[in-house]
């Protein structure tokens, strides 16, 4: 962590701001706070299937030719390979 990454207790570790946020209230500290804006994707699922290690690299090679993760190349074809299953159905 940065020396003094936290502006408002001036603490130089998680641990120094967890400690003084115990014994202060942000009330005090309100005119030093800012609007921030962020997303959280609370749909997301992270599940785990075992692939061969041929293939594994296969599909990291293509994914980095392609620009895109290995994961997403890989949501990419399962999401196409259902959608062609629900039409031959």
């Amino acid at each position: 962590m940065k020396r003094n990454k936290s502006t408002v207790s001036k603490a130089e570790s998680y641990t120094g701001i967890g400690e003084f946020w115990d014994s202060h209230d942000l009330e005090e500290h309100w005119e030093k706070t800012e609007s921030v804006t962020f997303e959280v994707d609370l749909l997301s699922e992270t599940t785990y299937y075992a692939l061969d290690k041929t293939l594994s690299a296969q599909m990291q090679t293509m994914a980095e030719q392609h620009g895109i993760s290995p994961e997403t190349l890989l949501n990419l074809w399962v999401q196409e390979k259902l959608q062609d299953a629900d039409i031959q159905q």
